[in-house]
């Protein structure tokens, strides 16, 4: 199923869809080696939303905050992105202390509680969840159910985001993880989650093995190596695009809103988009990963979850083109 310079979706333009992102909002309290201390608003979901807010969508995100210092920080810049808020009270906001090493990768730590009351949705055309909000109890029970009820109307994409110092034994989050997956349409997962969840599998091996268990594409990123695409057809890989890393905070989430966004302009979403996305051809599946691949490009190369807007993603496709028409022609 080729996709034509006449029927490419426009990467700029609104979108007509009614999106919600279910999980987490907090505070990024990020360590760098220099001695800096900064703090920022984050959270895997939020970032996600805040993303596609960024893209030129209008998604609601469901989560937990206090009306607190933290929380107007967090509410704040969320509205500049046009995110809509849902949230359910917490005593105090989030916090994750991110560590940057002398690469940008972050580790964390997490003063974290998480328990929602998710109130039954509107028809929504696609619902995200992953990370602490599907995993953590006692509020991830209450998340899943949403997740499963929610195919009826929508698409649902999943993005695991494992987070060990907060679960415990790797059994228990294994099998939590898998019966999501089997509820999710697209799944997009790093190979650090892979590695931690099946330490004696391959990214590849654990990717078809998901894939087998109801999603159409399991996508799976490894940074500055790239990312690969499984389905049912194949296994699809593009590389990473060179860049200088500032952090590598919210390159993940931007990956994920990256993807959600292509299959929108692409026309797939709702439960009936569900057909479709099993039979994305492996030109539109190879332009999606390319898409989000720059997407989280950008957001590394400036410090914290600073992901782009449409216009900057749309003006990078086409320097890269253009430098790739130059290269063909020298």
């Amino acid at each position: 199923m080729a996709t034509t310079d006449a029927d490419r979706p426009d990467p700029v333009g609104t979108v007509d869809a009614r999106i919600v992102v279910i999980g987490e909002a907090l505070v990024d309290v990020v360590h760098r080696l220099d001695g800096r201390i900064e703090e920022m608003p984050g959270g895997s979901p939020a970032n996600v939303a805040l993303t596609l807010g960024r893209l030129g969508h209008r998604p609601q995100l469901v989560t937990q905050l206090a009306d607190d210092r933290h929380g107007r920080v967090v509410r704040a810049w969320l509205d500049e992105s046009g995110v809509e808020l849902v949230a359910s009270a917490s005593p105090r906001t989030s916090t994750a202390t991110a560590f940057l090493d002398a690469a940008g990768a972050a580790s964390y730590e997490f003063d974290l509680d998480w328990d929602i009351a998710i109130a039954p949705q509107e028809v929504i055309d696609v619902l995200h969840s992953g990370s602490i909000a599907a995993l953590l109890e006692p509020g991830a029970t209450e998340v899943v159910r949403a997740m499963g009820e929610a195919r009826h109307d929508a698409l649902v994409t999943y993005d695991p985001n494992v987070r060990p110092v907060l679960l415990g034994d790797r059994g228990p989050v294994r099998e939590r993880v898998e019966r999501v997956v089997a509820l999710s349409d697209l799944v997009k997962a790093s190979d650090e989650d892979l590695e931690w969840l099946y330490p004696e599998s391959s990214a590849v091996e654990v990717a078809r093995a998901w894939q087998a268990t109801g999603p159409a594409v399991v996508i799976v990123t490894s940074g500055a190596d790239g990312a690969f695409a499984v389905t049912a057809h194949g296994v699809w890989e593009v590389a990473a695009p060179r860049i200088r890393v500032a952090d590598t905070v919210g390159a993940g989430d931007t990956f994920m809103a990256a993807l959600i966004d292509v299959l929108l302009r692409l026309g797939i979403s709702g439960a009936e988009g569900r057909d479709r996305l099993h039979r994305i051809g492996s030109s539109e599946l190879t332009g999606m990963l390319e898409r989000a691949a720059l997407a989280a490009a950008i957001t590394v190369s400036r410090p914290g979850a600073d992901p782009p807007n449409a216009r900057e993603l749309a003006d990078a496709e086409d320097a890269r083109d253009a430098a790739s028409t130059d290269r063909a022609t020298d």
